[in-house]
């Protein structure tokens, strides 16, 4: 588990995809205080698994579904990333609640300053935009941040200076895939909400044994 609170920015050093899957190397710096082979890093909130280390960096196994799922194949040698170890058991909670799982990717539509922030307009599939609400939470790159408008098919976030000085977030041009990770609460809710549907479906009305079997 993250909060979506970067700790630096790392660089990949390595990136080999074999058909689908691969590794890849990635130079950092705070991220390797405390961490051992097995540990999870967070790369632009992918949650990946640390097989080795190394002086200066570490190297992590990427599977066929996170290369389907996030913007990891547009990736090159070279490029900079947010990275952030998972939550310790006594650590803030600064963000909020991220799996390190991606649900798929945006593109960024616009990028235009106001004052002493900048927002940053994404589009994405409606699939995504059903679990994106006002005020709520989005991860974007491994980043925690407030959805301050929503619309069909984007939604717009406001950067302040710390986040932009801190990640790689102010890089992003128009045109350019980011990861995106929905909050997980909503995913549940419309889980459920989609298990009632298919049990009305089934009956006339609520009934006694459905209000018991979700214990109301």
């Amino acid at each position: 588990m993250f909060t979506g609170i970067v700790e630096e920015v790392g660089t990949i050093k390595e990136l080999s995809l074999s058909g689908k899957s691969g590794r890849l190397r990635i130079q950092a710096s705070r991220v390797l205080e405390g961490t051992k082979p097995g540990d999870s890093i967070a790369v632009n909130g992918i949650c990946l698994t640390v097989t080795e280390l190394q002086k200066d960096s570490f190297t992590a196994d990427v599977m066929a579904e996170t290369v389907r799922r996030s913007g990891l194949k547009n990736y090159s040698a070279g490029n900079q990333v947010n990275l952030e170890r998972a939550m310790a058991a006594d650590g803030r909670f600064g963000g909020h609640m991220v799996a390190g799982h991606i649900d798929g990717t945006g593109t960024v539509i616009e990028k235009r300053r106001e004052e002493n922030a900048v927002w940053l307009t994404v589009s994405a599939p409606m699939d995504i935009m059903e679990l994106i609400v006002e005020k709520g939470s989005i991860c974007i790159d491994g980043i925690s941040l407030t959805v301050a408008a929503v619309s069909k098919m984007e939604f717009c976030v406001s950067i302040i200076p710390h986040t932009g000085s801190e990640t790689t977030l102010l890089n992003r041009n128009k045109g350019e895939i980011v990861n995106l990770e929905t909050d997980i609460v909503g995913k549940y809710i419309k889980k459920l909400l989609g298990i009632q549907t298919e049990e009305k479906k089934k009956t006339s009305g609520i009934t006694m044994e459905f209000l018991e079997e979700y214990g109301i």
